[in-house]
């Protein structure tokens, strides 16, 4: 059993309803969370290394059994063993064939020819649309496990719609944001597609189109170009206040000016340690490559 390390470690990005936060674990205090509303301030610094965080599932934590640390720039934050576990009971996985909950078929407008469906648990009233970072959305219908994922794949078979996108092409998307005037007739012109097809599942009680769109819940409108990407290692200092949070990406106003975009996914596993708000900012940046029309698809 590897020693048990007694540090605050970052857990990655949580969103709900009310807005997102930043998750904490502790081996002894458990979980906590942080708030991550605009204007708010930001000042840490990386410790010794990144590790592993475990599995959570239904609101309970497993630590990693061998604290075993994860590369700094890898986008999970588990080991191989705990990632596995943790898709051994998974609907993304194809894992989770008995859930019994109401599941939601989703149409996700993340950009210009960036339109994907996708299913969620209903009992979580579109977190999951959050979480994605998708600009605006539109139910489908709602129906059991097995009815949605057919309905997914019908969509997928017939009309072409993707279940997944590189996420370097929905955050390129995000500036300038298209009006929401086109994204709901985006989203409506596919709905209609979607009802006409004859072939969705009898037992997918179908919605009628009302578009969601996150423009306030994301702070949009803060979102500016030329951001620069945060690199994350060890021993170093990260300063800024909050502009805004589109799924996993927090958008920080650096005391220079500059708008540094930091990946929460890559937060998680780093224990982080409060730096003076003043603190001049250490970790390393870069500027997004373009994404091209061939990252689309």
């Amino acid at each position: 059993m590897a020693e048990v390390r007694e540090e605050w470690r970052c857990a990655g990005l949580r969103w709900a309803p009310s807005g997102p936060s930043l998750a904490w674990l502790h081996p002894v205090h458990g979980m906590r969370s942080s708030p991550l509303p605009p204007g708010r301030l930001l000042a840490f610094t990386t410790g010794g290394a990144r590790r592993c965080i475990g599995v959570r599932r239904g609101g309970r934590h497993t630590p990693c059994p061998t604290d075993a640390e994860v590369p700094g720039t890898a986008v999970s934050a588990q080991c191989a063993e705990c990632a596995r576990l943790d898709r051994s009971h998974s609907v993304a996985a194809d894992t989770a064939v008995d859930d019994p909950r109401p599941y939601d078929v989703y149409l996700a407008w993340f950009g210009p020819r960036l339109i994907k469906v996708g299913i969620t648990a209903a009992e979580r009233e579109g977190v999951r649309l959050l979480e994605q970072a998708a600009l605006s959305y539109a139910l489908l219908g709602r129906g059991p496990l097995m009815a949605a994922r057919r309905a997914e794949a019908v969509l997928g078979a017939a009309l072409a719609v993707p279940d997944r996108f590189p996420y370097a092409a929905k955050r390129a998307a995000r500036h300038p944001v298209p009006p929401r005037e086109r994204r709901a007739a985006e989203l409506a012109a596919l709905h209609e597609r979607a009802c006409a097809l004859g072939t969705l599942p009898e037992s997918l009680a179908v919605r009628a189109f009302a578009p969601v769109h996150h423009d306030e819940a994301f702070h949009l409108d803060r979102i500016g170009p030329g951001h620069c990407l945060v690199e994350l290692s060890a021993g170093r200092t990260l300063a800024g206040a909050v502009a805004a949070v589109a799924g996993p990406d927090v958008y920080l106003e650096a005391a220079d000016g500059r708008l540094l975009l930091v990946d929460a996914r890559q937060l998680a596993g780093w224990p982080l340690l409060a730096a003076a708000p003043g603190a001049r900012t250490t970790v390393s940046v870069r500027i997004p490559e373009p994404a091209g029309p061939e990252s689309l698809f």
